[in-house]
């Protein structure tokens, strides 16, 4: 008799196949539950929800350094984007460059979230833009916030102001109160509010007017694509029955082995057709997610740096105290 577990997942082609049932985990009936990540990761905060569960990588580090350890981490990251090209500004902020973030009021749905860190770092290390350089404006409230469930509290020498619950980013950057934002939530869910399609606005306009060019010379210049979310198991679970950790794995690394067996098929299509030159097919073919901790230490680790730099963390913290140790040679 296999072990069902319940499991929530935002939807994507990495995820996909486990949400179809076409990749199972050896042992186990995976009971999923598509959830948008801000809900997800504050019903799993607070209440433990769900047995396994995409998680935020920043507040599952902040969490297990305030002694929760309700939750082994899994080295599986289904969501990875050069943050820093998430930014949005007023295209009257006096704001041409990153640089220019600093002075200003900057709206982010949640402090502790790991966009917003990467983000953040990413200003500090690559442009010299501190934290306590701009002045926050968090939308989420501590009643329905991963901050919330967690204990957060703003870090010494950082301006956090809390969005009224009348207002929203998203009418607070168009009516001049903010003028830029770290990035931007316009999906209903029980956490994020903002409804205006700011990408569409002509007062509101990209930190980077080309974000791609960006995040390539981000990721040539570093090596580094940020990951956003991990994966947790109820550690009780893996106490209980410690295979599940690994049959896990090896289904996410299927599901992910064929969401790239699928992107390679529909590329293929293009570069037959001629479509494609051939650096953009060499980019297709290459393949850039990858799970576990063998591809991914220098990239955890330096969201470790970057929260306990930030103040989210007290001390650096080791992927050891993440991670569950049978997933560590991974």
């Amino acid at each position: 008799m296999n072990l069902p577990l319940s499991i929530a997942l935002s939807l994507n082609p990495r995820t996909q196949p486990i949400f179809e049932g076409v990749v199972k985990a050896d042992g186990i009936d995976l009971i999923p539950t598509e959830l948008h990540p801000s809900e997800m990761f504050w019903r799993q905060l607070k209440f433990a929800d769900f047995d396994v569960s995409e998680m935020s990588v920043s507040s599952l580090m902040m969490a297990t350094a305030r002694g929760d350890d309700r939750w082994v981490g899994l080295p599986v990251f289904t969501t990875r984007h050069f943050f820093q090209t998430w930014i949005l500004v007023r295209r009257d902020a006096g704001i041409e460059g990153p640089a220019d973030m600093r002075g200003k009021r900057v709206g982010v749905p949640e402090y502790q979230q790991t966009a917003a860190l990467w983000s953040r770092g990413i200003l500090q290390h690559e442009w010299g833009v501190h934290p306590k350089d701009m002045e926050f404006w968090m939308e989420r409230v501590p009643t329905h916030s991963h901050g919330g469930a967690v204990g957060f509290k703003a870090p010494a020498g950082v301006t956090i102001h809390q969005i009224p619950p009348e207002k929203n980013i998203g009418a607070m950057m168009l009516s001049g109160e903010l003028q830029a934002t770290l990035l931007y939530l316009l999906n209903p869910n029980l956490v994020d509010r903002s409804t205006a399609d700011l990408n569409q606005h002509p007062s509101i306009r990209p930190l980077f007017s080309d974000p791609v060019a960006e995040g390539s010379r981000f990721l040539q210049k570093t090596g580094i694509f940020p990951i956003n979310h991990g994966m947790v198991i109820r550690r009780s679970i893996v106490e209980k029955h410690p295979w599940v950790v690994l049959n896990l794995y090896k289904a996410f690394e299927q599901a992910n082995a064929l969401a790239d067996q699928r992107r390679m098929e529909q590329a293929a299509y293009y570069i037959d057709a001629g479509l494609l030159d051939a650096k953009a097919a060499a980019a297709l073919r290459t393949p850039l997610l990858r799970h576990g901790i063998k591809a991914n230490r220098k990239v955890f680790e330096t969201a470790a740096l970057y929260s306990h730099e930030q103040g989210l963390t007290p001390r650096l913290m080791a992927l050891n105290e993440i991670f569950a140790k049978s997933a560590l040679d991974q």
